[in-house]
């Protein structure tokens, strides 16, 4: 299914709005109705092609980022990070991997940010410097996120960041670029339209419809449906949620379901949810106020974004509705709201202190009830699960998703997905932000509509797509994605091999084989020292440290004379012989760490 030929009637300069590109550390820079500007489709440049690249999130839930380049000129949507999985120990998040643009900083003219959730702007303290700080685009709240969050980050200098109107319009080398407001579970989110001299892209960041959405507009559908009129090259489509049948609920919905829970709770009412959901937030607010309770917010990065909501003007409440947590525990139970982080079972977040009895003012008793506003992320099944049994045990009413409707998705479902293509009507359908499952997912919803499959990409990261000529394709070509570990002031530090090693140590420990030999002769001098972590119980193992003993002291004597004072000689061989010694009589394999002191 492709749309009639793409035309740029409707882009005259009388039908153009007032554009106002606000910048936050230069002067404003404004273009007036009729006020000549510099040419807004640039001519094809000779042997330029058009190329597309998902830098992350095109194999996973996160570390989003799309990068744009023709010619000399590149820009880039979205900057994330993905949080670590199970078997990634250490690890605080993962960032995109900038190789390719090592030489090429200079032609990245900017930075174009969707919405201020971490999977879309985690990586930008990182990244930015990295570019020599290209101008960083998006509304308001997303930008006050990003500088809020820079502040953790002083060593990183300050971000070159720029406020956009929605109806606005942006220069940006090569591209004319354009947006369209969006509904998730955020406000001030944005898609981005991005005209290109070989064709319109259509990149819609996270999105759902919401008909009656809270702190935020109805999606622009007058601005989605003229781009099917006027003809879009290729669509990149949020496909988080397309294996979902139906259409995605409205936070409308979920308000109601908590105000009857708040109005009926005779005790304390503690909501868990994400600390960016802040849409939930407001919604509490005004129950609250309606019922005449107090609200105190637990968690960091919660009061962090509550805060700030406030100042930007996003989030309104009256002056007493928010109290500390000291006032909080002295009011009666039926006057509270614990607004709080910690739905994923995250070890030190304030819902799972306040399960676990560590938190200064609170204990979860009989009466409370204790509201899950929050989808269980993939991989937290376990650690959720446990604390909901903690909580029941403790003597709460426990409420979650699955019961009754108290959380909605910020993603497009299958219906959602249905009525965008339609009305967009791309030549090319390019499903993204998600694993392979869901972009097939979303593959399959093109296909049903009547679109032909060649004019479907499944993308992988880091994989050229290129568009010339109206015509797109998937090359064979790739740049580099692979993972860009951060662990602790350490980026890029940690390889795979180190994570490896990392691995080994949790599932099955270490075992240290320390030995003193002689620098002239390599003969061992005493008894070897071993230690053992995460792998035997020494005490209860004396048996197997005295057979490891002996066989440590066999493998020292069982040299070639050539490599009798080789002391890496040695260390490798303890390795592996302690190694398939250790195999035999556990049939585990920690990892040997051999240690050879020369005297």
């Amino acid at each position: 299914m492709t749309p009639k030929k793409k035309t740029y009637k409707g882009h005259s300069p009388k039908r153009r709005k007032t554009i106002v590109v606000k910048n936050r550390t230069k002067s404003n820079r404004t273009f007036q109705r009729g006020q000549k500007r510099p040419t807004t489709m640039a001519k094809g440049r000779r042997g330029a092609k058009l190329k597309v690249m998902i830098m992350g999130g095109a194999e996973e839930v996160g570390r989003n980022m799309t990068l744009i380049e023709y010619g000399d000129d590149i820009i880039m949507i979205d900057c994330g990070l993905q949080f670590p999985e199970e078997d990634q120990p250490g690890i605080d998040y993962i960032i995109p991997n900038m190789n390719y643009l090592k030489g090429k900083e200079k032609n990245v003219k900017g930075i174009i940010i969707t919405h201020g959730h971490l999977d879309h702007i985690g990586g930008i303290p990182h990244i930015a410097p990295s570019l020599k700080n290209p101008p960083i685009y998006g509304t308001k709240l997303t930008l006050g996120i990003i500088d809020k969050r820079q502040e953790d980050f002083a060593g990183k200098g300050s971000l070159d960041t720029r406020e956009i109107n929605p109806d606005a319009e942006l220069e940006l080398g090569a591209f004319r670029v354009e947006f369209f407001r969006v509904n998730h579970n955020i406000p001030d989110c944005v898609g981005i339209i991005v005209h290109t001299p070989e064709g319109t892209l259509v990149h819609t960041g996270d999105f759902k419809f919401d008909y009656t959405p809270v702190m935020d507009k109805v999606a622009e559908f007058d601005k989605i449906a003229r781009l099917g009129t006027e003809g879009v090259l290729a669509l990149f489509s949020d496909s988080t949620n397309a294996d979902q049948a139906g259409h995605q609920e409205s936070e409308k919905t979920i308000g109601e379901t908590l105000e009857n829970i708040i109005k009926d709770a005779e005790g304390r009412v503690i909501v868990g949810t994400f600390a960016s959901l802040l849409t939930r937030v407001q919604q509490i607010v005004w129950d609250a106020e309606k019922y005449g309770r107090k609200i105190t917010v637990e968690g960091y990065s919660m009061k962090t974004n509550v805060a700030l909501c406030r100042e930007l003007g996003y989030l309104k409440a009256k002056p007493n509705t928010f109290v500390s947590s000291a006032e909080a525990s002295k009011l009666p139970d039926n006057k509270v709201i614990i607004m709080c982080t910690g739905a994923q079972g995250e070890g030190n977040a304030a819902l799972m202190r306040i399960a676990g009895k560590e938190h200064k003012y609170f204990r979860i008793q009989p009466g409370d009830t204790v509201v899950f506003s929050s989808s269980v992320i993939p991989g937290n099944e376990r650690t959720v699960q446990r604390l909901k049994d903690t909580l029941v045990k403790e003597g709460a009413n426990v409420i979650h998703y699955k019961m009754m409707d108290v959380h909605a998705g910020g993603h497009a479902k299958e219906e959602d997905l249905k009525l965008l293509y339609t009305l967009i009507k791309p030549k090319y359908i390019i499903p993204i932000m998600g694993n392979q499952f869901m972009m097939h997912a979303a593959a399959k919803v093109a296909e049903g509509l009547g679109w032909d499959k060649d004019h479907v990409f499944i993308t992988k990261n880091g994989q050229v797509m290129e568009f010339s000529g109206g015509e797109g394709r998937m090359t064979k070509d790739k740049v580099d994605t692979d993972y860009v570990m951060v662990d602790g002031l350490g980026v890029g530090d940690v390889s795979n091999v180190v994570l490896r090693d990392r691995q080994v140590m949790a599932d099955d420990g270490m075992f240290v084989v320390i030995v003193t030999v002689s620098a002239q002769t390599g003969e061992l001098i005493g008894s070897p020292d071993i230690i053992s972590r995460g792998f035997i119980y020494m005490k209860g193992s004396k048996n197997l440290i005295e057979d490891t003993r002996k066989k440590v002291r066999e493998v020292a004597k069982d040299k070639n004379p050539q490599d009798a004072a080789n002391p890496m000689y040695l260390k490798n061989k303890l390795r592996d012989e302690i190694g398939k010694f250790l195999f035999k009589k556990t049939e585990r394999r920690p990892m040997i760490l051999p240690v050879v002191i020369e005297v």
